[in-house]
């Protein structure tokens, strides 16, 4: 997903001083300090609003999205919810044919029963958190390893979690917090029939495609809508026509008030995961082990999808998803060590080293405790091969060509059929491939995969030491003398795992022996046996890393005893408070707050695949017809940045007023501030929105979906 942009401070964990718009807050625990310094910056309601597990409040109209990939919001009474377009994309895509290709021409449901049902999607509101630290602390001890401590940790959470649920549907789940040193119970509630109900034209809702992505300033319609069902009775169900639409506990009220620069903002939502208290050899670390090898290995890859993407319709509704999924993190990768670079991160993250080790040295019990704390980090990074050729085994042969890993799914039924097992299991493995299979190939090009598997695993044999190659790599160098075209062009010829024809065929009747003689079969077991060597490897390293790291972390917060420190994300809910403003990345230029359907006109290209504008959407901008969604200016505002403190996981988060009214949706970060993950920067950091106003003109004057807007309440 998108937004993974920004995340706690450099300020906090470097100079020592956070700043009320930085930081991550879990809504059931905000201090007093917090709470005081939002309503001087214009938040009108109180902590019970936000958060309350005996009265309907604010975090009942927000859900987790899949179990942790994106935010929505409830905006009716009858389980309406908007999130981003990117987050609905998997989902529009796969509805989306030559014939009626929602991606391009967008969807409104007129009725429920037009709504399109989406097996497996589900959203989870939070039920309630419980502070489970001590009732597991006081189990643990300095002298256990890490895996005695996470055995412990397991256990006790286990009997937490079946405590919390029984009796009832709910789930739960016992998370660790700051490096393992703190742990929360979150009871949560999950409804698994979510139906797709709008989506705007792709032209809308990914306006300025990858040219944009990061960059402000923005006029992307980044929205989608979907709706939350129950059963008959009100209780989460599977899908069923007899289902009703979720009469939710709080739905959020849409101001068309507007906002000016300055004005209050709040966010919550399910942010995934950030790294604010890495050191500095963690930092390098990243740089080098996973955003070069994502950037090295992607770069390819996107070269070669966007090459059969120009094919035509269907070829781009078959790899659309997949475009979006490689493009938003190759580009996230490049701006991040950028970013890292420009702002000086690694030095800043060296300075708190050393003050760190400054104030552990002026004390015996200090010393004895947290001595050896950074350096059991360093000894942990110091032999980096081992991740590095793991990072890139992912990204070739297993994330990169999909031929190895379909081909490994088939591995259960092979055993079944070698161990001979009853004709039952073995039509279970069956039906299961046959469900997996339809979906695969439908998005499925042979010749595209063939194409990736030669260029990465080229770029896989140029950048990973020989001793943790595949066998097959030598039967490359040796028999096809270094062309990696010719063997791949081999593999798909000896193997029935590129045609949907071969793969049916061998399924009405399953063979042990046709699975094993297949040539891909055999590779994709080379390729998962070297991930498992690699796996243990990077396990068996991490004894020092995550010691080092969780007494590093219990350091910090004994130095800075007065501080409220928040927890790196981990889609958790969280709340992040700022203020709506514009800011200046460079010299000599400065960006507004907000922008307007003349910047969207002022970039269209009409045809261009990525700045198209339909001439429906042109004649209507320029007729400025606006309606009730105008600003006070007279014009429509189509998105608005504040410095809300957010990364991937809040794509599709509610921004909200000081009267928790909802005013936009967040979409993504800004390019200047791509190290937020790592560092906040809170001269530069930026979260983008698309204006509130700007998405119901849409619905409204352009799609005509009035109906859906009727069901919501609008203040103005």
């Amino acid at each position: 997903m998108k937004l993974r942009v920004l995340l706690f401070a450099a300020t906090l964990f470097v100079i020592g001083k956070a700043l009320a718009d930085e930081g991550m807050w879990l809504p059931s625990l905000l201090s007093e300090i917090n709470v005081n310094k939002m309503r001087e910056m214009g938040f009108e309601l109180t902590e019970q609003d936000i958060y309350n597990i005996n009265h309907s409040s604010i975090k009942d109209a927000v859900v987790v999205i899949d179990g942790g990939s994106c935010t929505g919001e409830l905006v009716s009474h009858n389980g309406l919810f908007f999130t981003n377009h990117h987050c609905g994309f998997g989902e529009i895509q796969k509805h989306s044919t030559e014939e009626n290709n929602i991606l391009k021409n967008g969807f409104w449901a007129e009725t429920y029963e037009q709504e399109l049902v989406n097996p497996g999607k589900t959203v989870t509101f939070l039920v309630r958190v419980e502070d489970v630290s001590d009732s597991i602390n006081m189990h643990l001890n300095k002298q256990m390893s890490e895996a005695e401590r996470e055995n412990i940790i397991d256990s006790l959470s286990l009997g937490f979690e079946t405590r919390a649920v029984s009796g009832t549907y709910y789930e739960a789940n016992v998370k660790s917090f700051y490096a393992g040193n703190r742990f929360y119970l979150f009871v949560t509630e999950t409804y698994r029939d979510v139906r797709l109900v709008g989506t705007p034209p792709n032209f809308i809702g990914k306006f300025g495609g990858d040219t944009d992505n990061w960059v402000w300033p923005r006029h992307t319609g980044d929205f989608s809508l979907f709706r939350v069902y129950t059963g008959p009775d009100g209780e989460p169900a599977e899908y069923s026509e007899a289902n009703i639409p979720l009469k939710p506990k709080h739905f959020f009220p849409i101001s068309l008030n507007g906002y000016n620069e300055g004005d209050f903002t709040m966010i919550l939502g399910y942010p995934g995961s950030t790294s604010r208290y890495q050191t500095s050899g963690e930092v390098l670390f990243a740089m080098e082990n996973v955003n070069d090898v994502r950037v090295n290995v992607r770069e390819k890859k996107l070269e070669i999808i966007r090459d059969y993407m120009a094919k035509g319709e269907k070829a781009t509704i078959q790899y659309a998803l997949k475009h979006n999924r490689s493009s938003n993190y190759y580009k996230y990768s490049i701006g991040q060590n950028r970013g890292i670079k420009r702002l000086n991160v690694i030095e800043k993250k060296k300075a708190t080293e050393n003050d760190f080790m400054q104030w552990v040295s002026e004390s015996s019990e200090r010393r004895q405790e947290y001595g050896r704390a950074l350096e059991l980090i360093n000894e942990a990074l110091l032999d980096d091969d081992d991740d590095k050729a793991y990072r890139y085994l992912v990204e070739t042969f297993v994330r990169g060509a999909e031929i190895f890993y379909f081909a490994n799914r088939f591995t259960n039924l092979k055993n079944s059929l070698h161990s001979k097992r009853d004709k039952e299991n073995i039509e279970f493995q069956v039906d299961l491939l046959r469900d997996l299979v339809e979906k695969y190939f439908r998005d499925y090009n042979a010749q595209t995969d063939m194409k990736l598997l030669a260029a990465l695993a080229r770029i896989y044999v140029q950048n990973v030491d020989e001793q943790y190659h595949p066998s097959f790599i030598k039967e490359i160098q040796n028999r096809y003398r270094g062309n990696y075209e010719k063997w791949a062009e081999r593999v798909f010829k000896r193997t029935m795992f590129d045609n949907l024809h071969d793969v049916n065929k061998f399924l009405e009747r399953p063979d042990k022996w046709a699975i094993e003689h297949d040539l891909a079969y055999k590779y994709s077991l080379q390729v998962f046996k070297m991930l498992s060597v690699l796996r243990k490897e990077i396990v068996d390293g991490n004894e020092k890393l995550y010691n080092g790291k969780r007494l590093f972390m219990k350091g910090l917060m004994e130095m800075y005893a007065d501080r409220e420190f928040y927890p790196n994300a981990n889609s958790t809910m969280r709340l992040t408070y700022g203020q709506i403003g514009s800011y200046e990345p460079a010299d000599a230029v400065s960006y507004n707050y907000y922008t307007t359907h003349t910047g969207y006109l002022e970039k269209a290209i009409p045809g261009d695949r990525e700045f198209d504008v339909w001439p429906k959407m042109d004649s209507l901008l320029l007729a400025e017809d606006f309606g009730i969604y105008a600003d006070r200016d007279q014009t429509l505002h189509t998105c608005f940045i504040s410095n809300n403190d957010i990364t991937g996981g809040n794509s599709g988060s509610p921004v909200l007023n000081g009267r928790g009214e909802l005013i936009g949706i967040a979409f993504d970060g800004n390019w200047e501030a791509m190290s937020g993950d790592i560092a906040f920067e809170p001269e530069l950091q930026k979260c983008i929105n698309v204006d509130i106003r700007f998405v119901l003109w849409v619905m409204d004057k352009f799609a005509g979906a009035t109906h859906l807007i009727d069901e919501m309440t609008l203040l103005n």
